[in-house]
């Protein structure tokens, strides 16, 4: 791409094949430090389709337009708690530190105003734990930090778990039947023989999380992240999770009848001897998944 004088010239770009039409000036001026910025300074060369114009990036397009708006107007968009993560990754690939910090600020203030509306504390949970036989049914613990507690065998069905951080803890033979834990942090935790039946984790993080032997049946993991969970003889039947991130997963033995995988991410995942026969693939990236034996 030759530099061009004239900053406000207009800009075509391909966004993994959505299309978008801008200036320099809004690439470049309210986020200067950004990857945008330095690709459209002029500097580098450039991917462009020559006979139409149009500048490649090869990222999901879908969110881009908030990218835009924010370089534009500098306004943090209005969105979904789960749709947050999604954005806010796409301004840490584009290193947009002013809306990274814009996000980082809503998310945090969501969080405050949800542990003003909690029933219970951190403090009051781990009294709970101390005792033979604890149940959380119904309850609402939106927000709270449950990180690193030994909540085994506990019962939180039928609560309200959006934004629990329940990152590295010991959640073994827990019950989440028909829970809301949209947008909770599972990160690393230890789910082995939960149930989740029923259960609406849409834009759950449990990334690393050990889900071996758990009850899936019915639940919503859309868009969640499971990157490199172990679910080896998990029962996902009739679970929905289109658009989750399962690179790298360990489905080993699981049951996927009825499951929705469409468009999720299932690169490297090990599927070997899974049977694929009754799961919904449309979409689904299988790069380098292992798919010996699996029956499709």
């Amino acid at each position: 791409m030759t530099n061009d004088s004239d900053s406000s010239s207009l800009i075509r770009l391909n966004i993994g094949g959505k299309k978008f039409c801008t200036t320099i000036d809004t690439l470049t001026q309210r986020e200067p430090d950004s990857m945008l910025a330095a690709m459209f300074s002029g500097r580098h060369t450039l991917c462009q389709d020559p006979e139409k114009g149009y500048v490649f990036l090869d990222r999901d397009g879908k969110h881009f337009r908030h990218i835009l708006n924010w370089l534009r107007d500098g306004v943090v968009p209005t969105l979904k708690d789960s749709k947050y993560t999604e954005v806010l990754r796409e301004a840490e690939y584009y290193q947009l530190l002013g809306l990274i910090d814009g996000i980082h600020a809503i998310l945090n203030k969501k969080k405050e105003d949800e542990e003003l509306d909690t029933e219970l504390t951190r403090t009051d949970i781990i009294k709970c734990i101390q005792s033979d036989r604890v149940r959380f049914r119904g309850v609402n613990l939106s927000g709270l930090d449950l990180s690193k507690l030994d909540l085994s065998f506990v019962d939180f069905s039928y609560a309200c778990l959006r934004n629990v951080f329940f990152s590295r803890a010991n959640l073994h033979c827990a019950k989440f039947k028909d829970v809301d834990a949209e947008g909770a942090n599972f990160h690393n935790a230890t789910l082995r023989e939960c149930e989740f039946t029923g259960a609406n984790l849409r834009g759950a993080l449990l990334a690393g999380a050990n889900l071996q032997n758990a009850c899936l049946i019915n639940s919503s993991f859309c868009q969640a992240d499971l990157r490199s969970a172990h679910l080896q003889n998990a029962d996902l039947t009739n679970a929905n999770l289109e658009g989750a991130i399962l690179e790298g997963a360990n489905l080993k033995g699981a049951k996927l009848s009825n499951t929705n995988l469409k468009d999720a991410n299932l690169q490297r995942a090990y599927l070997r001897q899974v049977n694929l026969r009754d799961t919904h693939l449309e979409g689904a990236k299988l790069d380098g998944a292992n798919l010996l034996g699996a029956m499709r």
